[in-house]
């Protein structure tokens, strides 16, 4: 079995490549701030399905508990870490929907994110290499 065809670092491989394409979709956003009529778009987040289900994002919600009386309880709402996400962005009148602010954390952490799945990738092939003894 050839090292490209580990399913590990063929994952690894998939992530870092939809990181790239995201990276090209946000540019675009940012370059067509001001052009009339732009929606932003993204890229969906690719799902890893392996003989045991999801990979990454798959665990389910984790609920909050009390573990103390002295501790605060949850407000009566979701009870879970779950982030709530804005409605929507505003559109100016030349119908222009790109808010810069967003789009540029997005982008820094598009970077972050690829810069962590680089690593892993990265320090995934070394652990093969001294395994295999030429590390």
């Amino acid at each position: 079995m050839a090292i490209n065809d580990l399913p590990t670092l063929s994952i690894l491989r998939t992530k870092m490549q939809w990181h790239q394409e995201r990276q090209h979709v946000l540019a675009e956003n940012v370059s067509n701030s001001n052009t009339p009529n732009f929606k932003p778009r993204d890229l969906v987040e690719p799902k890893f399905e392996t003989g045991s289900g999801a990979v990454g994002g798959g665990a389910a919600s984790l609920p909050m508990t009390r573990t103390s009386a002295s501790h605060i309880a949850p407000d009566g709402g979701d009870p879970t870490f779950a982030q709530n996400g804005r409605a929507g962005f505003l559109t100016r009148p030349a119908g222009n929907s790109v808010s810069l602010e967003d789009e540029m954390l997005k982008v820094s952490a598009n970077q972050m994110d690829y810069a962590a799945v680089t690593s892993l990738y990265s320090k995934s092939l070394h652990l093969l290499k001294t395994a295999i003894g030429k590390g």
